[in-house]
């Protein structure tokens, strides 16, 4: 079995947030189908074209999909899903936590933790809820 991989959906701007994590996180979209592009294996509402049908998202292991949905399947923010993120090194942790709560709000400040760790939550400018964990080294 292979790791749970997140979707995210969107209520049109899907291709923003998608720019937007590439930059906070240092990925890239390594597919990007739009509905216009599916148009006759999945008819779709005109306005829907340009808009998302599917996408996948890479940043080192970190993998997720994205698609907006059609008017009438409206979304809300994401506060029922959390999407934790494992660091590997202090600056990563900071650096990607600094840059996915631009626009949005921080739940829980980064912080050392009685479990060893540095840990922080926030949920970002499109409303999905992050944890954020680096395991410090034992000494």
């Amino acid at each position: 079995m292979q790791a749970i991989t997140p979707y995210l959906n969107f209520n049109g701007n899907a291709a923003e947030a998608l720019d937007f994590y590439a930059n906070a996180l240092g990925g890239q979209v390594v597919h990007k189908q739009t509905f216009g592009e599916t148009q006759n294996e999945f008819p779709s509402p005109e306005a829907m074209k340009d808009k998302i049908m599917h996408a996948v998202f890479n940043a080192g292991e970190l993998n997720f999909m994205v698609s907006d949905c059609p008017p009438d399947m409206q979304v809300t923010g994401g506060s029922n899903v959390s999407l934790a993120l494992n660091f590997t090194d202090e600056a990563g942790i900071e650096k990607a936590f600094n840059a996915l709560g631009e626009g949005g709000t921080i739940t829980m400040p980064l912080q050392d933790t009685f479990w060893g760790a540095k840990f922080g939550m926030l949920t970002d400018k499109f409303g999905f809820s992050w944890m954020f964990n680096y395991d410090k080294p034992k000494s």
